[in-house]
């Protein structure tokens, strides 16, 4: 088993002097640094999942996946391997300034498959998209018909948190419908572009207790944003309904 102290440990400044960051045909800047146990194409068909579209607004961004992210201290330290007593103290992700730029560090040691690496980057790629333009009027206005018809259940903990309150007959929460609308498009633009990058289950998104929103509901939301963001040459958006035995 490798141990912790044979693993490099290094300031985030110091990966970016070292890691090769590439432009993907779509725009995004990323590099990978270190074992990150995930294949080169692999790698660049997540990437490049992000619509052109969509990769225009994410500027002065760069995106390094590397094998562990600790966030102990004000700044990510990188490991450039895995040992399991990093990885108890690994995070997904952590967003850092550096340059006058904003570097993502993704830990692929920690995720369990490519799904939950690709689907770990999208959810990062849309709140960035969001922090960037914000939420067109037509998908908040459809999120919000859904909601107020009380369609079953939403897209993320953050999205149903925030419908809840929103819709709280005691008083109108404007900030909250406000962070409903943004968690509710960045959820919608991280698993249109999973949908575009592999096949999945629906019934996988699902984290902690929240109930998932209702199918027809989410369709609904993709092909608004698939109308909003074509997919790259490549890639194919489908959604396909199938009933469980």
């Amino acid at each position: 088993m490798v141990e912790a102290a044979q693993i490099p440990l290094l300031s985030a400044a110091q990966v970016t002097q070292q890691a090769q960051v590439r432009q993907a045909a779509n725009g995004i800047c990323f590099a990978d640094f270190g074992d990150t146990q995930v294949a080169a194409a692999d790698l660049e068909r997540i990437v490049q999942a992000v619509p052109a579209s969509i990769a225009n607004a994410l500027t002065r961004r760069a995106y390094y996946f590397v094998p562990l992210t600790l966030s102990e201290d004000d700044t990510p330290t990188i490991a450039s391997g895995y040992a399991s007593d990093l990885a108890d103290r690994a995070i997904c992700h952590r967003n850092t300034r550096l340059g006058g730029s904003e570097c993502i560090f993704i830990s692929t040691r920690i995720m369990q498959d490519r799904f939950a690496l690709a689907f770990e980057y999208f959810i990062n790629v849309g709140h960035h998209f969001v922090d960037a333009v914000g939420v067109p009027e037509g998908f908040a206005e459809l999120v919000w018909s859904q909601a107020a018809a009380d369609t079953r259940g939403e897209t993320s903990q953050d999205a149903w948190e925030n419908r809840r309150r929103a819709l709280d007959r005691s008083a109108t929460d404007e900030k909250a419908k406000t962070s409903y609308f943004e968690a509710a498009f960045s959820d919608a633009i991280a698993i249109y572009m999973l949908s575009l990058t592999l096949d999945f289950d629906y019934g996988e998104l699902k984290e902690r207790e929240y109930p998932l929103l209702a199918a027809p509901a989410l369709a609904e939301r993709l092909r608004h944003v698939a109308g909003l963001f074509p997919a790259n040459p490549g890639y194919e958006f489908e959604i396909r309904y199938r009933r469980r035995a």
